[in-house]
């Protein structure tokens, strides 16, 4: 038993990258050879650590019976065996490299399967057993033969297993650690999630097939001819009938072709025939290349409009099905999303298949990330280790080998957050001389010393501005280097804001190349009684909370309102009104696609209301040309008020992406402003007993607190200057004196209180005099509430003076009030969904309506949101309120301090109240939860303010 013991410890927590698996090789999703798919349910056996049972399930003739079954692919802690862990970067047990804990939860997994009856037989070749993605390692056994073992998690491994192959009774064993020496190299943000989560395929290799091949598809955009040759360790011929093409492999074959690009995806079916196989190409003919300081795809530098992407199922974790995988490259497409950084491992090869068919230029990342040694000063960093080396060319090969035929792969990453050192300069040099036609990325080395871009994280507007200008320093200057943001825009809980001032320096300095959104999905967990779960939710000691909720998509891969709004700001095509609104300038932004696919629709509206509509002729403007377009002149019959053209550039046909009538651009600009709406005072208040009556209303006579107006009864009307903080709001830890939500709560703002100074009544006015202020502290809010009445309307003037030293901007600034029933919601304004002072390009102006329910955002951490933007009047509760200036608008069924406190949306119950903020400000939201926080200019500073809101009933 020991020295079997001592065997296990060694394979575990050995550095290198395993033994017995085959060389790695291109993958391709099939070919005229046999398969045969080991997916499905497996006998499984959990035990505690890694030496607690023997290897005699291995054995042919075992009996699993009362074994548990799981799925293959899939995670045995998503399957009711063992319990999930989320960290940011913390590895969740001692650092102590490249030894892992004695409780290490092992999973043996145990398939039996026969062979086709077509199965070819020994004489036709050999066979392959491959593992698409394994965490963290594994060691596997074939009819009791121990085929070898292996680390990288994310990482193809095959092994050949012809000569041991049965026609029935195959029994293949896998036994699986969640933690090994691979571990270290796999700090990721996300869930640790063990498990056999991939594919696993038996591959029948035929006598003379090719063990792998390299497509070589170059593009001249000066001649507008594509060069292809087709390297493979055996001979054979490539035919591509669309082109004409004929030869033998090894030889270059120049013709002229449409290029590959993201906007247009031109690809050509080709076969690549050996003596044993023909394998299927998809050929996308397009050349990388560093040129002029920037990258440069067929001649033309591009903008990357991306995300960054982790694998995630909210139920079946990174064990993703192709629909899936297909249903997130048609959001991306459909949200003008251009590029994909696939943080932080190869993505499942199927997806990239998608962004080849469809169209998304792919940032590959290796499966390395060592992020917790940053906690002790990055001592002992595997990267810059020359022991673990060898496995880190191993990661890199595995990545460059499978993934080097797919056209929408532009640039390799060396990994994320893994320090520098000599490990990270081989990996690069290994990939610059085995692939040199894409550019080599990674971020955490600022001097880029290896790499072909100058790339950062969460660098504030103000530094990318003086990088696009060209006033940074270092070697990356000197190198004249393109820069990206590989990660910015945390898009965690409400937010992110500030997209479109990051969008505006993009496009105006050329050396910013685009940046991608951190991320895509929240990894929110489906839990039955939390609705979704994340980090503490499943007792770990040790982990990072809702930090693993910060996706543009809600974990049920609906669109948050982030998403929307990263739409509408990059949006491929500008369309500006001029000032007289008789023209509008429309600029294609596309890199290479020109705009005669889309159609263009305009419409006029008054006050919200659509007057006229039609299609608006739009010349096919080439990538970068713009044109003045004449809008028709408006109808002479329309009505007097708020007028605003709508023109839209919508997909004229249905694409591969999107259905014809797809929105793909719009934008909106004003014709005549809106009358500010007022009370002439006709009458003053009234008293009588108990209560003070003015037009439609009814006041409290002591306190002066609105009670009703008309029939609608309402309740604690206020000045409001809380929200429950956003995630950004409440902010990284690394900036605790930037924190606003903390400083917030150190200022006492969310435990103000009312003070009440008079109630006066006047000839055509009440005047309630109050100063609003938190306990301990001398700072407050002198405020002072004026109502009038024109006989049917109330109106009411809020004016607002800062008292003390303010040092910090509030969190918002407006009025709450209860309505005892209310549901539906009518209103003019922007909409349809919420939007915040940084976050509100894609607020488009308009008449909506919705429930109180519908207005509710859902995010996984419930927080400050459902906030619609420019209102200028709206409807609840038979309450109709109209307001100057425009105002924001909230409406929920539990109070802002309920709210507040909840840690998941099902700790939120409705009341029956409907809880209503009209805000004459919110403070901005930035993305300070990992990046930087709201600009100034969208700070809502404590300074005097005036606002005015005109309250009636609504008329049956």
């Amino acid at each position: 038993m020991s020295s079997r013991t001592t065997t296990v410890t060694a394979y575990v927590e050995d550095v290198s990258p395993g033994s017995g698996a085959l060389p790695p090789r291109a993958w391709y999703a099939s070919s005229d050879a046999a398969s045969l798919s080991l997916n499905g349910i497996w006998a499984f056996r959990l035990s505690r650590t890694a030496d607690a049972e023997d290897d005699s399930f291995a054995e042919v003739g075992y009996d699993a019976g009362d074994w548990a079954r799981v799925e293959v692919p899939g995670h045995w802690v998503l399957q009711g065996h063992g319990s999930p862990v989320y960290t940011n970067h913390l590895y969740p047990f001692p650092v102590d490299p490249p030894r892992v804990p004695t409780e290490n939860p092992t999973g043996d997994h145990l398939r039996v399967f026969d062979l086709p009856a077509d199965w070819p037989g020994p004489s036709g070749g050999g066979a392959v057993l491959r593992f698409d993605g394994v965490e963290s390692c594994a060691r596997v056994w074939l009819n009791g033969t121990d085929l070898g073992e292996f680390k990288g998690s994310r990482l193809p491994h095959e092994f050949a297993v012809g000569h041991l192959l049965r026609a029935r009774g195959n029994v293949l064993a896998v036994r699986v650690h969640q933690w090994s020496a691979g571990s270290y190299l796999e700090d990721q943000d996300q869930w640790w999630l063990p498990g056999v989560f991939r594919d696993v395929t038996l591959l029948h290799r035929p006598a003379g097939c090719a063990l792998d091949f390299f497509v070589h598809a170059s593009y001249d955009h000066v001649s507008g001819e594509g060069t292809l040759r087709v390297d493979s360790d055996v001979d054979g011929r490539v035919t591509v009938p669309d082109l004409g093409v004929d030869t033998a492999t090894g030889e270059p074959v120049t013709v002229p072709v449409e290029p590959w690009s993201a906007e247009l995806p031109r690809l050509y079916d080709g076969v690549l025939a050996t003596q044993g196989e023909r394998i299927p190409l998809r050929i996308g003919f397009r050349t990388v290349e560093l040129a002029d300081g920037l990258i440069r795809v067929n001649g033309r530098a591009v903008l990357f409009k991306g995300v960054n992407r982790h694998e995630w199922h909210p139920e079946k974790g990174r064990a993703l099905d192709l629909a899936t995988m297909r249903e997130d490259v048609l959001l991306m497409k459909r949200h003008n999303v251009n590029a994909v950084r696939t943080s932080h491992y190869p993505p499942h090869p199927a997806f990239l298949d998608l962004c080849d068919e469809l169209g998304l230029w792919v940032i590959d990342e290796c499966d390395l990330e060592t992020h917790g040694f940053a906690e002790q000063g990055w001592r002992d960093n595997p990267v810059d280790d020359d022991r673990w080396t060898p496995a880190l060319l191993d990661r890199a090969a595995r990545m460059v080998e499978r993934d080097k035929n797919h056209p929408s792969v532009v640039l390799w990453s060396l990994g994320n957050e893994a320090g520098t050192g000599r490990g990270l300069t081989a990996m690069a040099e290994w990939i610059h001389g085995r692939d040199p036609s894409r550019l080599v990325h990674y971020e955490g080395d600022h001097t880029c010393r290896d790499t072909d871009v100058y790339s950062r994280m969460y660098t504030g507007h103000a530094e990318v501005e003086r990088v696009g200008r060209g006033l940074d320093g270092g070697p990356h200057r000197r190198r004249e280097l393109p820069y990206l943001l590989c990660e910015y825009a945390h898009a965690m809980g409400n937010g992110p804001g500030g997209l479109a001032d990051y969008q505006r320096l993009f496009e105006a300095h050329d050396r910013l190349q685009g940046g991608f959104v951190w991320e895509w999905i929240d990894h929110g967990i489906a839990h039955p009684g939390l609705g979704y779960a994340y980090g503490g939710d499943f007792g770990e000691e040790l982990h990072d909370g809702n930090f693993v909720c910060d996706g543009l998509l809600f974990p049920d891969r609906r669109p948050s309102p982030g998403l929307v709004e990263f739409k509408k700001v990059i949006e491929p095509v500008t369309i500006e009104g001029d000032a007289s609104g008789g023209t509008v300038r429309v600029r294609n932004g596309y890199d290479f696609a020109g705009l005669s696919a889309l159609a263009f629709t305009w419409s006029y509206r008054v006050d919200g209301e659509t007057v006229d509509s039609g299609f608006l002729p739009v010349p096919p403007l080439e990538p970068g040309e713009s044109a003045e377009v004449k809008l028709p002149a408006p109808p002479a019959t329309a009505p007097a008020g708020e007028a605003l053209w709508t023109v839209r550039a919508l997909l004229a046909a249905g694409t591969a992406w999107a259905p014809e009538g797809h929105v793909v651009a719009w934008g909106q600009f004003g014709r005549s402003a809106r009358p500010a709406p007022s009370v002439a005072a006709a009458g003053g208040p009234v008293p009588g007993e108990g209560l003070i009556t003015l037009g439609p209303a009814s006041f409290d006579a002591r306190t002066g607190a609105l009670r009703r107006v008309g029939a609608v009864d309402i309740t604690g009307l206020r000045l409001d200057v809380w929200r429950a903080t956003t995630d950004n709001d409440d902010g990284a830890a690394s900036q605790p004196d930037a924190r606003y939500g903390r400083l917030w709560r150190r200022l006492g703002l969310h435990r103000v209180q009312h003070r009440l100074d008079a109630v006066e009544s006047g000839d055509d006015a009440l005047t309630v005099r109050t100063r609003v202020a938190p306990a301990a502290g001398e700072i407050g809010l002198s405020t002072v509430y004026r109502w009038t009445s024109d006989g049917p309307r109330l109106g009411l003037t809020v004016s607002v003076t800062p008292e003390g030293d303010w040092t910090v901007p509030l969190p918002r600034l407006g009025i709450r009030f209860g309505l005892s029933s209310a549901d539906r919601v009518r209103w003019y304004g922007g909409g349809p969904g919420e939007a915040y002072p940084d976050s509100a390009t894609a607020s488009e102006v308009g008449r909506w309506q919705s429930t109180v329910d519908e207005l509710q955002t859902p995010y996984v951490r419930p927080q400050e949101n459902g906030a619609r933007a420019g209102v200028r009047w709206a409807e609840i509760g038979g309450l109709r309120v109209e307001g100057d200036p425009e105002f924001f608008l909230t409406a929920r069924r539990w109070t802002t301090e309920q709210l507040d406190a909840a840690a998941h949306r099902t700790d939120l119950a409705p009341g029956d109240t409907v809880w209503v903020n009209l805000d004459h400000g919110l403070h901005g939201l930035g993305s300070q939860s990992c990046g930087p926080g709201p600009l100034p200019r969208y700070f809502l500073r404590a300074e005097p303010a005036r606002f005015t809101f005109v309250l009636s009933e609504v008329s049956a």
